[in-house]
């Protein structure tokens, strides 16, 4: 499975998970062997090594434009084999778990077309639809632009995916005569099904509607004919960030690693704003501009993204084993699932190994679902406690609780690096959202848990206040988001309507909000409770609440606050949210509020 540009790994005697060998082995991949050691002919990244998409490397089928060059160790974009890495020991099952992906898998074999064809010349190809073979009755125009073949010399193959391929090639007349780009040619033989069609067509909708970001990989233009379809983008020529990894023997220094991940978190940011959930971020698909090390980062590959409109759930399972959320693997999701792929990203740059570890893809899944990381091994105990605690916050399974890209740009291990202008922040609205809702108690609450929090906590909220531009008495209104959002709209903005969100805050069009009372609606109380001081910001949030806003409270209040039925057995739902000594709301009532009454809970009392 592995490759021979790869560094070996070594399992200790113990069972524990493979780390990359201090040797780079000899020709012909052999390992040199060290006592006391089994060896694992793969590289240090499992799956990495192998340029087709086995069931673990891409979870159901990567998108055609994962570029892995073409060797003797990448013969093609076939499917590979099943992973040979050595399990965890936190993972001992008699029998793994049923892959989540078996019904998924038979729909990605009906997928796959005859192999790559030429690119015919200009009228060639047959069938109705172009593409012949299997989905034929399927309508394939795109009605994207005709000629590619008239205003491009194609040249070698640079990348291989999935359902497709990617050709450097050079532009052969007009304004840019002479200028190298890359171009992924998808076969529409390979567009058997709705779906497969419709995602081809969204993807270069995305490309075109986020355009201006400087670590987004430009777009140029789209071609058909009846055999492909031809996505013209920017030429990266300095190889994969996976590339660099394993020339560093699969292991970065924090400088170098913040160095990373501050472009990645900056796209990934710049995509979660537009409403765009990129679904398969991994090594393989972050690109270096040139060959400097010091060369620009670029994101590629939106064959899986999607447009999420506010307050919405995705359900389809994509993505690639090792990196793919949790909350993917239930099928409930949001733009969180991409920040989960991100800590797993920042896992293996600090340390050189994944976090998840399996023999098998159900075991993968599992690790990803139940396991926790380790950070017991080297070199975590030589590393900074404030890179542990970003990684760790990156890869909390609760995605409520996790670091949104915005927020992690401005954790103190990253923040202070090479001056980093913060992005806004979409949770933000959603949290403001939900505080205009909620009851005056809960407002209170949250007021006085507002009061609690650190400078590192206020930094991040100073940060998008600022970004507001509050007027001058340090008040925003509707307006002022309004605006914040016209400065960063694409055309993406209107595929997902992201601006839908100033109708669910038109509350504020009539009323002003002040810093404090934005830090009592913008402050996450999920995020703040996987905090290891969370039991002391609640304490002395409740300290703070019965000298202000605790008085006596009778249960039908309560209830009616809470938006409760009249159905609801109120006397014993809502007996411990009271002290029976004096009326008032008892702390773990208190703690409640704080999280406020979800849909779910409340059909559940129903």
């Amino acid at each position: 499975m592995g490759g021979c540009h790869a560094k070996p790994l070594t399992q200790d005697a113990d069972g524990s998970p493979p780390r990359a060998a201090p040797a780079t082995p000899p020709p012909g991949c052999a390992t040199p062997a060290t006592p006391g050691k089994k060896h694992w002919a793969v590289s240090p990244f499992f799956a990495f090594s192998t340029p087709s998409p086995s069931p673990a490397h891409h979870l159901f089928g990567g998108s055609a434009a994962s570029p892995r060059k073409s060797s003797p160790a990448h013969p093609g974009a076939g499917a590979g084999s099943v992973p040979t890495t050595p399990a965890r020991r936190l993972l001992r099952l008699p029998f793994p778990p049923p892959s989540p992906a078996k019904h998924i898998r038979a729909a990605l074999a009906r997928r796959h077309g005859p192999p790559r064809p030429s690119i015919p010349e200009e009228g060639g190809g047959e069938g109705e639809g172009g593409g012949g073979g299997s989905g034929r009755g399927l309508d394939k125009g795109f009605g994207f632009n005709k000629g590619f073949v008239a205003k491009y010399d194609m040249g070698d193959e640079v990348g291989r995916g999935h359902f497709g391929y990617t050709c450097a090639a050079t532009v052969k007349k007009g304004a840019r005569k002479g200028e190298s780009v890359a171009v992924k040619v998808i076969p529409k033989a390979k567009m058997t099904t709705s779906i497969a069609i419709e995602g081809v067509r969204r993807e270069v909708k995305i490309l075109k509607a986020l355009a201006g970001n400087k670590n987004l990989v430009q777009f140029y233009d789209a071609y058909e004919d009846n055999e492909n379809v031809y996505i013209v983008m920017e030429l990266c020529e300095g190889g994969e960030l996976l590339d660099r990894i394993l020339s560093r023997g699969g292991k970065y220094s924090e400088d170098d690693a913040k160095a990373v991940l501050v472009q990645i978190l900056n796209v990934v940011a710049f995509c979660h704003i537009q409403g765009v959930v990129h679904r398969d971020l991994k090594p393989e698909n972050f690109l270096f501009t040139s060959k400097d090390e010091d060369s620009h980062l670029k994101a590629i590959d939106f064959g899986l993204s999607d447009f999420v409109k506010p307050d919405e759930r995705l359900n389809d399972i994509v993505g690639s084993a090792y990196y793919v959320a949790p909350e993917v693997l239930h099928r409930c999701y949001s733009t969180e699932a991409d920040v989960s792929s991100i800590g797993v990203i920042a896992y293996i740059l600090l340390c050189g190994s994944p976090p998840f570890w399996a023999r098998t893809e159900s075991g993968i899944f599992h690790s990803v679902l139940k396991a926790d990381p380790s950070y017991n091994e080297a070199p975590w105990p030589s590393l900074t406690p404030e890179a542990m605690d970003f990684v760790k916050r990156l890869l909390c399974k609760d995605p409520r609780r996790r670091m949104t890209a915005a927020q992690a740009l401005s954790h103190p291990w990253i923040r202070n690096y090479n001056d980093i202008k913060l992005p806004l922040d979409i949770l933000i609205f959603r949290l403001i959202k939900a505080y205009i809702r909620s009851s005056s108690l809960r407002k209170a609450a949250l007021r006085a848990l507002s009061k609690t929090l650190t400078v590192d906590e206020l930094f991040y909220l100073k940060a998008q206040f600022s970004l507001l531009e509050p007027d001058r008495n340090g008040c925003i209104t509707l307006d002022n988001i309004r605006m914040a959002l016209t400065r960063e709209a694409t055309d993406a903005m209107k595929e997902s309507r992201v601006q839908e969100i100033l109708v669910s805050l038109s509350a504020l069009q009539y009323r002003r909000m002040d810093f404090q009372e934005f830090c009592a609606a913008a402050a996450s109380v999920h995020q703040l409770e996987a905090l290891d001081r969370w039991e002391q910001h609640a304490r002395s949030a409740y300290e703070h609440f019965e000298k202000d806003g605790n008085r006596a409270i009778v249960i039908d209040e309560l209830a009616s606050e809470l938006g409760l039925s009249p159905s609801v057995p109120l006397h014993v739902v809502l007996q411990d949210w009271i002290r029976h000594t004096d009326g008032k709301l008892s702390f773990l009532g208190f703690v409640k509020l704080l999280h406020g009454m979800s849909s779910r809970s409340m059909s559940k009392m129903r």
